[in-house]
């Protein structure tokens, strides 16, 4: 990532360096993702589409811990090797919005909730800003080479109300949360950079 643009961290001293951890990121371009794997203080392995693991990337992607996940349904195999990742006191990141849009966490899906009330491990926000503001000359669907990308992580917070109910309820009130803390974190990290 250092070598093809320049991104700029900030905070990255705010995710807790031991311990089980969820990074929830922004999603609004391809190279987010692989960016916050780069940049991050730890190792991370992030919940990333099928359709993602092709051709010789998917070895590649699988041998660096990415996990395979299919979004049509409860993939049970993908639930399980999250929640080992995070018993096992890793890292684990997620796009909360499921798929690739605007980035401003509008519409979050549940799974972010399940894994932190599940396993109580704490939320770091990530911010991923600038990956849209200028497309490569060369292939288009890459931000121009050497332009600046910041990853803003915010303070970690707990999902759960601490009674540790599992309900459905429990989960939504959970989104809930979470979604306020995502979205206000994202609007300081635009204040910071200036983006």
């Amino acid at each position: 990532m250092y070598g093809l643009w320049k991104p700029r961290v900030l905070g990255g001293w705010r995710v807790p360096a031991t311990g089980p951890v969820i990074l929830a990121v922004n999603h609004s371009h391809n190279i987010d993702g692989p960016m916050v794997i780069g940049v991050a203080p730890r190792a991370s392995h992030f919940l990333v589409k099928k359709e993602a693991f092709i051709g010789p990337l998917a070895s590649f992607m699988r041998a660096v811990g990415q996990l395979e996940v299919d979004r049509s349904t409860a993939d049970r195999t993908a639930i399980t090797q999250a929640l080992d990742v995070l018993a096992a006191g890793g890292v684990l990141g997620i796009f909360p919005e499921g798929t690739r849009g605007e980035g401003d966490f509008a519409a979050l899906r549940s799974g972010l909730a399940y894994f932190a009330v599940r396993s109580g491990a704490p939320i770091v926000p990530v911010a991923v800003l600038g990956s849209t503001e200028r497309p490569g000359r060369l292939i288009k669907a890459l931000p121009a080479l050497r332009s600046r990308i910041d990853v803003v992580f915010g303070d970690p917070f707990d999902a759960g109300d601490g009674s540790g109910r599992r309900t459905r309820k429990a989960l939504d009130e959970a989104t809930e949360r979470i979604q306020k803390q995502l979205t206000a974190h994202l609007e300081n990290a635009r204040r910071l950079t200036g983006r």
